[in-house]
């Protein structure tokens, strides 16, 4: 399986957009639905678009969603981190939405790892930012095979 980080747009209406996430480390793949205002998009590309330059070290938190019952729809946490020769470590945590289960209200969750380079991401920059506009309807941001040693 190819290992990714894969946001399609679902719906979209004046104020925000209904994304679905799907990460996949190359052998788990986890998904979910989160709500992202236009205006948080545009300010999320324009934070990656001055991360992708600190390739020495830099860190870049990406957050759709809220964690927790009291949120609507799901949520996503992506840490990303410049690693030694060109590496881009990535950390996924996601949320899906909360939902009745017998007596609980629960929803599921996971964390995944996967590694990128800076020409892929700013590939996904690209990508993202066509999906914001509306021109495109996908985003993805393409792992590389993490049998490599870092």
């Amino acid at each position: 399986m190819q290992e990714k980080l894969e946001l399609t747009r679902i719906g979209s209406d004046d104020d925000m957009m209904e994304l679905c996430i799907q990460v996949c480390d190359g052998t788990s793949t986890f998904s979910n639905r989160v709500y992202v205002s236009h205006q948080y998009m545009r300010n999320t590309i324009t934070g990656l678009h001055t991360f992708k330059d600190r390739v020495h070290g830099g860190i870049y938190d990406l957050r759709f969603g809220e964690f927790g019952p009291e949120y609507a729809s799901g949520a996503l946490h992506a840490r990303f981190h410049f690693h030694e020769r060109g590496k881009l470590l990535i950390s996924v945590t996601m949320q899906s939405s909360y939902s009745n289960f017998g007596v609980k209200n629960v929803a599921s969750e996971a964390t995944l790892y996967l590694m990128s380079e800076p020409a892929l991401l700013d590939n996904f920059i690209q990508s993202l930012r066509a999906l914001s506009d509306g021109q495109q309807q996908c985003a993805m941001l393409e792992g590389i095979d993490t049998a490599w040693s870092l």
